[in-house]
């Protein structure tokens, strides 16, 4: 695929992040960090390498991409609204009563595949559905984006295993690596280091990435694509909060919404490109 300007999507990186952080501080809650760290992920996904039509998001041979991290669903909602998958105008009615926008992604919004949250279920699900494909004989990829946090759950490495065993090289996972989760520092509460070492050791192809720079992202999933016999895995190491100076690497902001004046600040953080 041709490559997209970089300097374009640094500047939808930020305008996005100005969507997640308007519509949370509107909805008056939900999960700031986590979705601040993901922006440039799904942007070299849903810019650059997802095969994927907007206009028909049913289109069988589409690759899937399965947000596991499901709290995050701000991002992706920013994402898909840009791509026009949905109206712009409906972020406004994040986690409202009736919104099609709820905190975690549901099924029957266009561009969601499955509804998801509860975390250490999106790998499963991810496998499933590659397995589902190759069977079919479909050119379908799958992409699964997990939190570090996440990786603190067994299942993960259930499905781990089950994708190095089944040699699924139509899937790719992800893992948005800021090193934070709802109760601090990723190593305090269950350390999950060397995260490399330890999916090299389930028989993955693992790739090392800054999930902030959008060449390496580019590079990384070009690489996905080219293995053969196993399951591809990205490491992000990314900054939770990444763009506002006072909510970056800050745990308390996992789930909290920005208020009228902090959202004022971040806002102009981003315009005037602080962080």
């Amino acid at each position: 695929m041709k490559r997209p300007n970089i300097k374009d999507l640094k500047n939808k990186a930020v305008e996005i992040r100005k969507d997640i952080l308007t519509m949370l501080a509107a909805a008056g809650s939900g999960h700031t960090g986590g979705s601040l760290s993901i922006v440039e992920i799904l942007i070299a996904l849903y810019y650059y390498k997802l095969r994927h039509n907007p206009k028909d998001p049913q289109w069988p041979d589409r690759d899937r991409f399965i947000l596991s991290k499901g709290h995050a669903a701000p991002a992706l909602y920013a994402v898909l609204s840009e791509l026009g998958y949905f109206p712009k105008e409906e972020l406004l009615t994040l986690r409202k009563y009736g919104s099609r926008l709820q905190g975690h992604p549901q099924k029957g919004l266009p561009g969601i595949e499955i509804s998801s949250g509860s975390l250490g279920q999106g790998l499963s699900i991810a496998n499933g559905i590659a397995l589902a494909a190759r069977m079919d004989s479909l050119p379908t990829r799958v992409y699964c984006l997990m939190g570090d946090g996440e990786t603190n759950e067994g299942q993960v490495w259930e499905a781990a295993m089950t994708a190095a065993h089944y040699k699924l090289d139509n899937l790719c996972a992800m893992i948005d690596f800021n090193k934070l989760q709802i109760d601090g520092f990723c190593c305090d509460v269950k350390n999950m280091e060397p995260m490399n070492k330890k999916w090299e050791a389930f028989g993955w192809n693992t790739i090392e990435v800054n999930g902030h720079e959008l060449p390496e992202l580019m590079r990384a999933l070009d690489k996905a694509g080219k293995t053969k016999g196993r399951p591809t895995v990205i490491i992000c190491c990314t900054t939770k909060g990444k763009g506002v100076s006072f909510i970056e690497n800050k745990a308390e902001w996992h789930g909290i919404a920005p208020k009228k004046e902090e959202l004022e600040r971040a806002l102009k953080e981003l315009s005037e490109g602080i962080c």
